[in-house]
């Protein structure tokens, strides 16, 4: 989901709910920490460079339980990191706590918010020398393609 997504969905909404992939909630009394871009310029191992952009949203749970995020507090939030950061539309990546600061793809499911897992990947699987996976087949699926017992072929 990217910030101009969230930015259209905010609006149509009364709380604000973040859900991981596994059905567990973000405890509703959350806050967005700060609204920030994180420009990411690298070498992949296979000796391109590339440049990643993604739109920061830490979620953090602190003791005061009282607490909501309303929608127009966090659209207020985005417009003014918009203004004066100068951060533009690319894709939302959360951070939030469990036993480490996990990173998280957005989604919506018309309701709340999902965190979505991120995984790590090779970006230059050409280049990296890691072979790709070979098909597992069973021989005695292979119909007719292969020796019967006592048919001599062998």
């Amino acid at each position: 989901m990217t910030l101009e997504q969230i930015k259209e969905i905010l609006p149509a909404l009364e709380n604000v709910e973040f859900q991981l992939d596994n059905g567990t909630f973000v405890p509703e009394h959350f806050h967005v920490t700060e609204v920030g871009q994180i420009n990411k310029n690298f070498i992949d191992c296979g000796g391109v460079i590339r440049n990643e952009k993604v739109v920061n949203f830490p979620l953090w749970n602190a003791d005061d339980f009282e607490h909501r995020l309303k929608p127009a507090k966090l659209l207020n939030i985005i417009k003014l990191s918009e203004e004066k950061l100068g951060i533009e539309d690319a894709e939302i990546e959360v951070e939030y706590q469990s036993d480490t600061i996990g990173k998280y793809d957005l989604d919506f499911n018309g309701k709340t918010f999902v965190l979505k897992s991120k995984t790590t990947a090779c970006l230059a699987q050409d280049a990296c020398g890691i072979p790709t996976e070979k098909q597992k087949v069973k021989l005695s699926e292979l119909n007719g393609a292969c020796c019967t017992p006592n048919s001599g072929c062998c």
